[in-house]
Parts: structure tokens; C-alpha cells; sequence
């Protein structure tokens, strides 16, 4: 942005996209809210294009750059049946983008020396320690790598919404492989490990840390345990095609559940008793703007709008690379996990299921976000918003 100051269109106004954006030669009309900077039109374009997609619903793209929005943008409705607009303040579930929330909580506790991430879990958590599980670091569990992929035992969801029972199982628990020398998706599991050590170390639990600690500086509309006066806000997550008939509520039978969990529905986010609690890895609750605001302190030196939250060197162990190769949990091809993030050149990034993202790019000063409700089970959605900006930056 150096050297430049393009056209702004800072006021939030309603417009309809005219602007043709060549991707199959198609021309994309889709009405869409919002500012955005002249120069990143063409992310505007994307977002537009997927809304014109009959099997779209509603869905927010925000970029940051020095701390600073540059797009900040959304669309559609926020029900399955189009009847509520997608508005400036509507929030989603944005499921394991969450846990780009929780390792910055643990980033910053390491860089207040609070904790530290090469010190065992069970230094501040001493039960821990059971089952083989003296060796497991903190970093281990940033990683995946700590051999806990799984709540294994538990019989119903609801085990998810009580937290001490969550941590005496993960206690008591062996790992499944030595730790640190595997990764294994910790889709649910990361969460509680992290906010544990956070409620061992500060008296509070992640969410609130979160809440007193990272969101509340920055002004940030996200929340981990959502308090019901937010409720009005939120937009259902609508289940990918693969869950449309999945039991109402996402309620497993208990012969559904195994000896490795219960399986969760989609549709269990869209529960009263999802949104009160407090699960870390999955169940934050914010927009696109929440999400690139909160990420830009990683992307620029630990520092926004005159808010300090860690040092550069803080924001640095990040991108320690702890495992390299194929998860045992996700497949596919290899790799690259830091502190608490993928990988990818100067990039660090986590998406949650179904389609959202956070991204943030230091080499850039960048942050960029993609929420939505439409789930997918295959999803380039949040790639196109990526690209496109890569595009802008470049031009």
C-alpha cells in the first residue's frame, strides 16, 4: 500500500456488483454490502460470484492490511430460507477457524513467560501426566502431534459441554502414538488441552481470557461461549450435502457413538447448548471482520491500532515448523504444521469445516478471512478469496 493511496469507499452502502468478473465466462451480478478498497475489486468480484450461486447463502470476506481493513464485505442471508439479510454484525460458527483464536492465546501467555511452549502440559497441569503422558509438551498439542486426536470413551456430545469431565477423560487418557513424532488432526481435543493450561496458569478460562485479553483490546466481535444476547445475530450453519440426513439436532444414539467419541452433526452448532459453552477448538462465534482484525497482530509484529498484544519475536514462534509429513487423521498430502498453524511459506493459516478461513501473511502486513453458513464437504470457496487478493497485491 506503500507509495499509493487508492479511492475508498469507507461508508457502508448497498450496491449492486456490475463489475465482470471473467472466470468461465460468466458475469456475476450478486448484490453485496460493504466497503472496499479500489484496488481489490476483483475480491469483491469473487465474493459476488459465489453468492450468485443458487446453492450459496450468505457469507462475509474481510482483508487487512497493516492492521487496517481494506475489504470488509458480505452478502446473501443469514437463513436457509432467505428471509434475513446477512447484515454488518451478523456472526457464525466458524468451527476450527476457532483454533486460530486459541493459539494466539497460547502465543501470548509463552511471550508473557507465563507458560512455556517446550515445558510438559503436565508442569501445569500435574494430572496430566497419567497414562505415559509426561512427555507430551505444549508444543505437542499446537502441533497435532501430541497423540490425543480423540475424546476416546466418550458416549454423547453432551460431554463436550462439561468441561471438567472433558479434561479428566483427556487426563486419564494414553496416547495414541509417542508424542512428537506424528501428527493426528485434535479436532475437538486441542481446545481443551490449550484452555486447560490457560485455566491452570491465569484462574480463567480460555474464553474469558480470550474475551479480556484479545478481543475486548482489539474491539473484536468474536466470542468463545457466546452469552445469549447475541443470539439474535446468528446465522444457523446450514450442513454440507453429506449431513442432510443427519438426526435433527445432531443428537448421536448411543449406538452411534464408538469407542473413539460420538460423531458430530453439523447441525449441533445451531444448538443453545453449543453456543454457551466453551470449546476452543470449535464453537468461536464472529464475522469475517472479527476473525482478520484478530489475526493482523500476527501479521504485523504483535501490534494493531496502537494495541500490543505480544512481541515480534512472540509473533515468530508461530512459524516454528514442528511437523512435516502426512496427518494421521486428515490424509493427503504432507503437511507443514507450526505453533499452532499450517504452514505455507510466509503464510500461516487454519480453515474450519465447511468452508471458513483465517489467513494471516507478515511478509505482506495481511490478513484475510472468509466466513459463511453454507457448509460444503469440498470447498475452493475460501481458495478464490485468497487468490484474488494475492492478485490485487501483485497488480
Amino acid at each position: 500500500m506503500a507509495g499509493r493511496q487508492p479511492g475508498r469507499c469507507r461508508a457502508v452502502v448497498r450496491f449492486v456488483l456490475d463489475t465482470t468478473f471473467r472466470a468461465n465466462n460468466v458475469r456475476y451480478v450478486a448484490e453485496t454490502f460493504g466497503m472496499c478498497d479500489d484496488r481489490f475489486e476483483p475480491v469483491r468480484a469473487v465474493l459476488s460470484g459465489l453468492l450468485d450461486d443458487p446453492d450459496d447463502v450468505g457469507a462475509a470476506v474481510a482483508v487487512y492490511i497493516d492492521g487496517e481493513p481494506v475489504v470488509d464485505i458480505w452478502g446473501g442471508y443469514a437463513d436457509a430460507a432467505r428471509t434475513r439479510p446477512w447484515e454488518r454484525d451478523t456472526i457464525v460458527n466458524v468451527w476450527s477457524t476457532t483454533k486460530t483464536m486459541t493459539a494466539l492465546c497460547a502465543l501470548i501467555l509463552a511471550d508473557r513467560e507465563e507458560i512455556d511452549l517446550d515445558a510438559p502440559v503436565a508442569r501445569y497441569w500435574p494430572e496430566f501426566a497419567a497414562a505415559g503422558k509426561e512427555k507430551v509438551l505444549i508444543r505437542h498439542v499446537l502441533s497435532h502431534t501430541a497423540g490425543l486426536p480423540r475424546l476416546v470413551g466418550s458416549r454423547s456430545l453432551r460431554d463436550f459441554y462439561d468441561w471438567p469431565a472433558v479434561t479428566a477423560r483427556l487426563a486419564d487418557l494414553a496416547p495414541a502414538w509417542e508424542p512428537g513424532t506424528a501428527a493426528g488432526y485434535h479436532a475437538i481435543t486441542q481446545g481443551f488441552l490449550i484452555g486447560e493450561v490457560v485455566r491452570r496458569v491465569t484462574g480463567r478460562t480460555l474464553g474469558r481470557f480470550f474475551a479480556e485479553e484479545v478481543a475486548g483490546p482489539l474491539g473484536a466481535d468474536f466470542h468463545i461461549g457466546l452469552p445469549p444476547e447475541h443470539d439474535h445475530r446468528v446465522s444457523p450453519v446450514i450442513p454440507p450435502p453429506s449431513e442432510q440426513a443427519a438426526r435433527p439436532g445432531g443428537a448421536p444414539s448411543t449406538e452411534e457413538a464408538s469407542d473413539d467419541g460420538p460423531p458430530l452433526y453439523a447441525a449441533e452448532a445451531n444448538s443453545i447448548a453449543w453456543r454457551r459453552a466453551e470449546i476452543p477448538a470449535a464453537n468461536g462465534h464472529g464475522n469475517a471482520r472479527s476473525v482478520a482484525a484478530i489475526q493482523s497482530v500476527l501479521a504485523c509484529g504483535g501490534a494493531v491500532r496502537g494495541v500490543r498484544l505480544l512481541s515480534a519475536a512472540g509473533c515468530a514462534r508461530a512459524w516454528e515448523e514442528q511437523f512435516y509429513g502426512v496427518d494421521r487423521v486428515l490424509g493427503g498430502p504432507p503437511a507443514h504444521y507450526g505453533m499452532g498453524f499450517r504452514l505455507d511459506g510466509t503464510m500461516c493459516s487454519w480453515g474450519g469445516w465447511g468452508g471458513s478461513l483465517a489467513l494471516f501473511d507478515p511478509e505482506h502486513r495481511l490478513a484475510v478471512s472468509y466466513v459463511m453458513n453454507r457448509m460444503r464437504d469440498a470447498d475452493t470457496r475460501a481458495g478464490d478469496i485468497v487468490f484474488a487478493t494475492y492478485g490485487c497485491l501483485t497488480s
